[in-house]
């Protein structure tokens, strides 16, 4: 996204999950209105990008305020190397199923959908509710328009046409060749408009009753329509000039119906949509369940009855429709290259090669697959830590590998649920060699100390298996999702020759070591107020989800607990929770609570951690009491320690909250031992802690924090 060069590169294969397929693929479609737009961004310069993306913009200039110019930068520039997966539909058979699937068998021949998940790739992951089986009569070239065909199935669903009825396609690409003949096996009259003649003859073929290019588009639809104006409008052109809504208005009839299916622009001329009375509606892509992580990610269909056609019913019955040879795409694909020419499809809908085209297809021999896993490097001689990563999120790429690079350690091996991402991070950071799953990292003969950087649902089974091999193990926060899960892990530690730890940085921040300076030595307990500005995340956020992420308590609180546990030397034993209460469906209770913890020592906490502030207030404020001495740490930016009836304030060069010197703890530690960085008790007593504020906020009473 730095240059918008396209490559086609060998990555690791991604592994099965649960709730996924994997599928070998045999054909897939490139979108070429999407698919260019991506590229052409791409290639613009960074203002250029800014011009187009100003909701990014505001994201930007907003994190510079709280994160700082650097930590932004910093992320900014690691999204733009990042490499970009082209492509959302596709065709091929199923090379394996994930846990909790089901209708499905390996075999199985199926149609894919999604922007990252059905890409141009050898072998996919996809989710199973955007996975479909092909009709006995249907080849892979067509199953791989499924995802386009159930785009155009959703316009015409919008446009609610009924039998006899006039409507009017804009725009004749791939979208508009489709949609033409949808409305025609649907009993309706269609007119074509296109400035490409050689659309119009193909859209005549394919039985529209009428053509013309836009200029005389008004006058022919009127004579069409026997002077009475489309019922319908379906614009599936991509342009952003704002001529196919104009020509829209133009040409429907009073009280007609538009609905803009490809991304065109919207400056909606208000007089003739006033006049006419006319509906607007802008589809959704390819029907009810797009953009919803319940429906797309985790697998939970909608009703049947309730809600008819979702968006893999809209690419089921589209592949039904080609099968009855109601709708034909062989007249539409104008274009193959395998995969390995990949590149010259792009310079095709670039307009580099100056060839018309329409359809084009990637092609695939499923016989043969990159090599697994892909060595980058030869091994280097084992040095004092050698690192095997699993997962590589923007945490692990803005903050981890950074500072385990500073610390000079050996990258070995390293595996992510994308093999894009481990190719993209591997080659960056100059890793030996990219894996397919995190067995092969977990094994690798040469590792110490493995990093686990995935999403919270994994931590716990990740961190054991790896401290069965006897490695050490450094993971992000959370430590373990449930009790159960921290008991075995507890026991796998202190059975394993290895140790672990986890990623509770602020302890190691210069704040913390100021204010455990100002108040070493004291005899009385402390009394702390932290308060986190948290902000709120989506309630479709995978952090969120409870299986998968576990909520904002587990997945954050954890680390303020930590710090907590540090500044008084002591563990919570009780903990009293309440949460605001709102009926706001966009909000989570549990976002916003207030929590009241004792310590071991007789200290007392209160955390402050709330969702509904001001983004430009700053995320954190801790407040420390104790023996007539004060301190407060301001978002780990500046630490004021009040003494003997004076200040003195110690500002850090930007935000420290940690990272750097918690990373070069725990590679001393793999170096010379000792005593790890974080006990195995103190980071039990912090992970049950959450779990206990959990039941606290379910039960309405004080929870005792004991140890197993």
């Amino acid at each position: 996204m730095r240059s918008g060069v396209v490559s086609v590169l060998d990555v690791p294969a991604p592994s099965i999950q649960p709730g996924r397929i994997l599928v070998r693929t045999r054909a897939s479609l490139i979108s070429a209105g999407t698919e260019r737009n991506t590229v052409e961004l791409g290639k613009k310069t960074l203002l250029g990008k800014a011009k187009q993306r100003p909701d990014l913009v505001k994201q930007v200039i907003q994190k510079a305020k709280t994160d700082g110019i650097l930590s932004t930068y910093t992320a900014v520039r690691a999204k733009l190397d990042g490499k970009t997966e082209l492509g959302y539909s596709a065709s091929g058979i199923i090379a394996a199923i994930g846990e909790g699937v089901r209708g499905f068998t390996v075999g199985d021949r199926v149609g894919c959908a999604g922007a990252g998940y059905a890409s141009h790739a050898e072998i996919i992951s996809v989710p199973q509710n955007l996975c479909i089986k092909m009709p006995e009569n249907v080849d892979f070239a067509a199953g791989a328009f499924g995802t386009l065909g159930a785009i155009a199935i959703q316009g015409v669903r919008l446009a609610a046409p009924t039998l006899g009825e006039s409507v009017v396609v804009i725009g004749l690409g791939l979208l508009g060749q489709i949609t033409v003949q949808l409305l025609r096996a649907n009993g309706c009259r269609v007119f074509g408009v296109d400035p490409d003649e050689t659309k119009l003859d193909l859209a005549r073929k394919l039985g529209a009753d009428g053509c013309s290019t836009p200029g005389d588009a008004r006058s022919m639809v009127e004579a069409w329509s026997r002077g009475r104006g489309a019922d319908a409008v379906l614009i599936t052109a991509a342009t952003m000039s704002n001529d196919p809504i104009e020509l829209a208005g133009e040409v429907a009839r009073m009280k007609g119906r538009v609905v803009a299916v490809g991304l065109v622009g919207m400056d909606v001329p208000r007089n003739v949509y006033y006049l006419k009375e006319l509906s607007l509606q802008i589809s959704m892509s390819y029907g009810p369940g797009r953009y919803d992580a319940e429906y797309e990610e985790r697998g939970h269909d909608y009703p049947f009855a309730h809600v008819r056609w979702t968006e893999g019913r809209n690419i089921e019955a589209f592949l039904d429709l080609v099968a009855a040879r109601s709708v034909s795409v062989d007249q539409l694909i104008t274009h193959r290259f395998p995969i390995t020419k990949g590149e010259d499809a792009y310079k095709l809908i670039s307009g580099e090669t100056r060839e018309p085209y329409l359809g084009i297809l990637l092609e695939y021999d499923s016989d043969e697959v990159a090599e697994q896993p892909i060595r980058l490097r030869a091994a280097k001689p084992s040095g004092s830590v050698t690192i095997g990563m699993i997962g590589a999120g923007s945490y692990a790429k803005n903050f981890l590998l950074p500072h385990l690079k500073a610390n000079r350690v050996d990258l070995s091996s390293i595996a992510t649920a994308g093999g894009v991402t481990a190719n993209d991070v591997g080659r960056q950071y100059d890793f030996a060699r990219i894996c397919s799953t995190p067995d092969e990292v977990i094994a690798d003969d040469t590792a110490n100390l493995i990093v686990i950087a995935t999403r919270h649902d994994s931590h716990a089974s990740l961190a054991i298996d790896a401290l069965d091999n006897g490695k050490h193990v450094f993971v992000e926060k959370p430590l373990a999702m449930n009790d159960a899960e921290l008991d075995a892990i507890e026991d796998a530690a202190t059975k394993s020759t290895g140790s672990i730890t986890v990623g509770f940085n602020r302890r190691f921040s210069p704040a913390a070591k100021l204010a455990s300076e100002l108040f070493a030595g004291r005899e009385y307990p402390l009394s702390i107020v932290y308060r986190v500005n948290a902000g709120r995340i989506p309630r479709d956020s995978w952090i969120q989800d409870p299986a998968q992420g576990g909520g904002r308590i587990i997945g954050e609180v954890c680390h303020f607990i930590d710090l907590m546990h540090f500044l008084t030397g002591s563990v919570t034993t009780r903990v009293f929770a309440e949460a605001v209460s709102t009926d706001n469906s966009s909000a989570s209770s549990a976002d916003s609570v207030v929590v009241t913890l004792k310590f071991a020592d007789g200290s007392n906490g209160t955390l402050a951690y709330l969702a509904e502030g001001d983004k430009a207030l700053a995320k954190e404020r801790v407040e420390i009491y104790g023996g007539g001495r004060s301190l407060v740490i301001d978002d780990f930016r500046r630490a004021s320690s009040f003494k003997n009836g004076r200040e003195k304030t110690k500002r850090y060069m930007g935000q420290d909250k940690g990272q750097a010197a918690q990373i070069a703890a725990v590679c001393t530690f793999v170096t010379t031992g000792g005593e790890p960085p974080i006990g195995l008790a103190d980071l039990a007593a912090t992970t049950r802690a959450t779990f206990r504020i959990l039941d606290a906020l379910r039960t309405a009473e004080p929870q005792t924090i004991s140890a197993r």
